[in-house]
């Protein structure tokens, strides 16, 4: 059902206008963008650090939006002819609109949060339910306050499912999104160093993470993997409902050595416990074989995690054996150019994150080269952290590494230099193909990965104009 005019009135009172209603009409569609408003649409005019939406009213009225939302600081002049509440935030009004619509589905909510592989999961939670119909899903890079309520918009009772990615950029963040949403299920993929720069520790994130059961439903469920100690010791004192836990039995192995003075008894035990076998692409859960729809050993970690989603909301077991999923470019995605396999990781990175990817493609026939690029918003832990990169990419035995990375994190990660046979520092993903152009020979595996920033994917069409074996 849409909201109505009365359900605005119940919220925010009577509108200014001079001009008569009816409580039982549609507000229509929820619109924010003037360029792609109908007419009978609702404007919301959101307010930035460089924009003022409230610039477009005049827009709106034109084009014959039914009514708005007016920031009390406006100064605007609104005609008295046209249905307008005055609020004390549109953001804050926009992400209420999207509630009171929530507040109408009759359908699972699922929000996904982590430090890292939230896209990823989100793609295997859509993927492992699709049987059941059909699914609404965060979008691109709407994850925030702006595109969470944006998604929460679209769905409708007929669609069996709702999936929203959250991510944050400092405290509060996702309790805004979670008091959005009201999710059933909520998804903590880890608790990385992403962000670290902005919150200070790994314990801060922990926090701000959890913040996604703020507005979980009380019969809601958690989703997290095991044998996190300090997710374990954060959520508990933000969550007392159900906890899924799941894990791969090497986590569990790499946990304990982990945390040595820990025995096995002190991390809850996994509810759901699975076998993994790259080589063959599958993973071992319940005494069933299921097709790994995705390489590497983190996302064997986020398949699992999609699996108890959907066996949650009721997804039959032989329905889940041999997903396919679609994953946005820039994230582990191969592809050959000549006799060279390229991994475009170019998204974004972290330090957990780029650890993982190391280790998938070290798992790759061939001989592994890697371009690295800087990790943004690690603050004070900055080099410290690139230079853990460094001593990982060692420990891998790579056969080449090319950074594209400048002051003191470039210093910390030049130790590996003599100890990685093939090593260059470089100033732009651009120059990256100078050394590469001499080292790279048929059947060699290149993996690109940086922070967003660095746009790492400026390389790939180097590699289609140059000749490579």
């Amino acid at each position: 059902m849409p909201l109505t005019i009365r359900k605005l009135v119940e919220t925010w009172g009577v509108p200014k206008g001079k001009i008569e209603f009816d409580l039982e009409d549609s507000i229509g569609n929820i619109c924010t963008d003037t360029r792609t408003l109908h007419k009978g649409d609702f404007f919301i005019p959101l307010v930035g650090s460089n924009y003022d939406g409230h610039s477009f009213i005049a827009d709106a009225i034109r084009i014959g939006a039914k009514g708005a939302f007016v920031s009390r600081k406006s100064k605007i002049s609104i005609p008295e002819q046209f249905l307008h509440w005055i609020v004390d935030d549109t953001l804050e009004a926009y992400q209420k609109l999207a509630f009171l619509h929530r507040s109408k589905l009759q359908i699972p909510v699922i929000a996904v949060t982590g430090s890292a592989g939230k896209t990823t999961t989100r793609e295997l939670i859509c993927a492992a339910i699709k049987p059941l119909g059909k699914v609404i899903s965060s979008e691109g890079n709407n994850n925030n306050d702006i595109g969470v309520p944006l998604t929460l918009l679209k769905a409708n009772s007929t669609n069996c499912a709702l999936v929203l990615e959250m991510g944050m950029r400092g405290k509060g963040e996702i309790k805004r999104l979670s008091c959005c949403a009201h999710p059933d299920i909520a998804v903590i993929t880890n608790v990385g160093s992403a962000h670290i720069g902005r919150l200070g520790n790994r314990t801060e994130i922990a926090k701000a993470k959890c913040e996604i059961t703020s507005c979980l439903r009380p019969d809601g469920l958690v989703v997290i993997p095991a044998g996190d100690p300090l997710l374990e010791d954060v959520l508990g004192r933000n969550w007392q409902g159900r906890i899924l836990r799941v894990a791969i039995q090497d986590d569990l192995s790499q946990a304990v050595s982990n945390h040595s003075q820990l025995s096995i008894n002190k991390f809850p035990k996994p509810d759901l416990l699975g076998n993994v076998d790259l080589a063959k692409s599958t993973l071992l859960l319940g005494g069933k074989t299921y097709h790994l729809p995705l390489e590497g050993l983190h996302n064997a970690r986020n398949f699992m995690i999609a699996l108890a989603v959907a066996r949650e909301i009721g997804v039959a077991q032989n329905k889940l054996t041999n997903l396919s999923v679609s994953i946005p470019g820039g994230r582990s995605r191969r592809t050959k150019i000549g006799q060279l396999t390229i991994i475009d990781d170019t998204y974004n990175a972290s330090p957990e994150a780029v650890e993982a990817a190391l280790d998938m493609l070290v798992r790759s026939p061939g001989r592994h080269f890697a371009v690295l690029g800087t990790m943004m918003e690690l603050g004070n832990h900055s080099v410290a952290l690139h230079k853990r990169i460094a001593e990982h990419a060692v420990s891998l035995e790579l056969d080449g590494l090319v950074l594209v990375v400048i002051g003191e994190e470039a210093e910390a990660m030049a130790s590996v230099a003599g100890v990685i046979p093939r090593f260059a520092i470089v100033n732009s993903p651009q120059e990256a193909i100078k050394p590469l152009l001499s080292w790279l020979e048929s059947g060699d595996v290149v993996l690109l990965k940086a922070s967003r920033s660095i746009s790492m994917e400026r390389l790939l069409p180097y590699f289609e104009a140059n000749q490579f074996p």
